[in-house]
């Protein structure tokens, strides 16, 4: 078996993040030769660039990130070669103490091991870093800072507030040029502003709270049309239906290991003086119901699937549209299934996945299978085999896919797919875990074939992940251009006069009793001006309604990128769309 021939699989290479990393020294050093003063902390490389975090009195401005360039521009091409070497803890703590650099004296106290890893540039720059870098600066061919943020120390709030310098880098100019126009066209495809220019969404950080999401009309139309599409899904592959409440009483958690392991991201509040939370995932829930009854081999997979949504606490600053927010919903599902049950079944959600993202536009893919972290529950001897199945199907089915090491759920290892959008972009979506952990927790099990009890293994898995970071995805991969099918409203119906009303409305209501989504714009305004704003707020179809349509009982059609169909029957547009729907085109 093998994954369908129309996907392509992302190529991934770490080495672009050694030089990144590298940049972000180069980065550091060039700081620190303009503003000797300025203490430094950590610059480590991320996806599609780097960061490195400064405390400095005054705050970088435009002109000191040109300056910081020029500086960084003149460092790479010196040429100057990245060394490695080991020094004793105690010695590094008063090597970094000498030179004022606190920060990274605490690092140090948080390193178990005899000696630490130090890096030097050239002879100019030492700073503590276990690495990897390139050899030297002068591989650095293109790079650009991009921005500053506020960021506090290791993430708490409590601790000082340090200056984030945001850049990338590459290996070719040619590379950055085009990551430089892919984020320009990023900036037009901003979810958050189309959002408004559709009128999707909105998030009252003031009055309601922030990343708390109010669908308007269109977003919850939106929103609904995803909703049907993955509750038929779930139901045409053997997935039963099942609701859970938000919230549930502590000692749930406890069982769960989410409050030993998650309880900085969850809700905890007081009920009749015993603790309850707001669930931040939904597998507790599920768990019991599959206690509430006796299971048979012959029962299992038992397949349960909810929309559930979930609540957790994350940091003010972190908070984007909906690409990051504190309240969303998850097309989640749990699986109970035996353990020569799991590859098969595993190979059945990656096809699901598959599926579903071509069906939504998708066709470029990158997995990773993520291993034991090193804060897990659980034997090693049940990790193993966990990731050995997830390992066998990912195998079975000739995909390609990268070993993420020590990223697993504290439960279980995992397999997450990535996405490619319409510029290039990766985003997170399906995800599949495998989890001998918690059915032991719960005291789950089964009777085999032998009339023992025996215990079943949990595969948590979700298609879309969050469904308000999905519609997000989505927004920017079409730039709002949404295909036909998902289009809050399909067909504007435009009269040209007022005398063309009522034939607009009975063609609005032949359309709407076929199932498509219709408004109709008899304003007094002017005809150019209705065509404009249909177009603006990106409706698929137009229906442009005069004398000659009316009397003829036909429509002239537009199309949103200003192709003209000429003019048609109701019938013959209705038959046009049906098939555009049906093609999820």
């Amino acid at each position: 078996m093998s994954g369908p021939p129309d996907f392509k699989f992302m190529e991934y290479s770490r080495d672009i993040d050694k030089l990144r990393h590298t940049c972000a020294h180069v980065m550091a050093q060039a700081v620190q030769e303009l503003w000797p003063e300025t203490k430094v902390t950590i610059g480590p490389a991320i996806d599609n660039g780097f960061y490195y975090d400064f405390d400095k009195k005054e705050p970088f401005s435009d002109e000191d990130l040109k300056k910081i360039e020029k500086a960084m521009h003149r460092i790479v091409n010196k040429n100057l070669p990245l060394t490695q070497s080991f020094m004793p803890r105690e010695e590094a703590k008063k090597f970094f103490a000498a030179a004022n650099e606190t920060y990274k004296v605490e690092l140090i106290d948080g390193i178990k091991d005899a000696e630490v890893s130090i890096f030097k540039t050239g002879d100019a720059f030492v700073d503590l870093c276990k690495g990897p870098h390139v050899a030297s600066t002068g591989l650095i061919k293109g790079f650009k800072l991009l921005s500053v943020a506020g960021a506090y120390w290791r993430g708490d709030e409590k601790r000082p507030m340090l200056q984030r310098i945001y850049g990338t880098a590459f290996f070719t100019e040619k590379e950055l040029d085009e990551y430089l126009k892919m984020l320009e066209e990023a900036g037009r495809r901003d979810h958050r502003k189309i959002a408004t220019q559709l009128d999707l969404f909105h998030i009252y950080h003031d009055t309601a709270g922030a990343g708390l999401i109010f669908y308007h009309p269109n977003g919850a139309m939106l929103r609904k049309i995803i909703e049907d599409y993955t509750k038929e899904q779930h139901l045409k592959r053997g997935y039963q239906l099942v609701m859970t409440p938000n919230i549930l009483k502590g000692k749930l958690w406890d069982i769960s290991g989410h409050a030993e392991n998650y309880r900085e991201n969850m809700y905890y509040f007081k009920v009749d003086g015993e603790d309850y939370a707001v669930k931040p995932m939904n597998c507790p829930g599920h768990m019991l119901i599959y206690k509430s009854q006796t299971r048979s081999y012959r029962d299992l997979p038992v397949r349960y699937f909810e929309l559930g949504t979930v609540y957790r606490q994350e940091k003010a600053g972190v908070l984007h549209g909906l690409l990051r927010v504190r309240g969303f919903t998850q097309d989640d599902a749990h699986i109970f299934l035996r353990p020569e049950q799991i590859k098969n079944e595993v190979i059945d959600v990656i096809d699901f996945i598959f599926e579903t993202m071509k069906d939504f536009g998708f066709n470029d893919l990158h997995i990773e299978l993520s291993t034991r972290p090193e804060k897990f529950m659980g034997t090693i001897a049940n990790w193993d085999k966990a990731t050995a199945a997830l390992k066998d199907a990912l195998d079975t089915k000739e995909l390609k896919y990268d070993i993420n090491e020590g990223d697993g759920a504290f439960y279980g290892p995992k397999i997450d797919i990535k996405l490619k959008d319409a510029i290039g972009r990766q985003w997170q979506c399906g995800t599949i875990q495998c989890d001998f952990f918690l059915p032991e927790r719960f005291e789950l099990n089964y009777i085999d074939e032998n009339g023992n009890q025996a215990q079943p293994v949990m595969v948590h898995r979700a298609i879309m992940g969050s469904l308000e970071r999905f519609i997000g995805t989505l927004i920017e991969h079409y730039a709002g251009n949404f295909p036909l099918w998902l289009s809050p409203n399909q067909v504007a119906i435009i009269p040209i006069k007022e005398e063309h009303n009522a034939y607009a409305t009975q063609v609005k209501t032949t359309l709407q009793q076929a199932g498509m989504r219709i408004v109709v714009d008899d304003r007094n305004e002017s005809l150019s001006k209705r065509i404009r704003e249909a177009s603006v707020k990106k409706i698929p179809y137009q229906i442009i309604i005069g004398d000659k349509e009316a009397q003829a009982s036909q429509v002239s059609v537009r199309l949103q990128n200003g192709g003209d169909l000429g003019t048609m029957s109701v019938e013959a547009l209705m038959g046009r769309l049906k098939q555009q729907i049906i093609d999820k085109k």
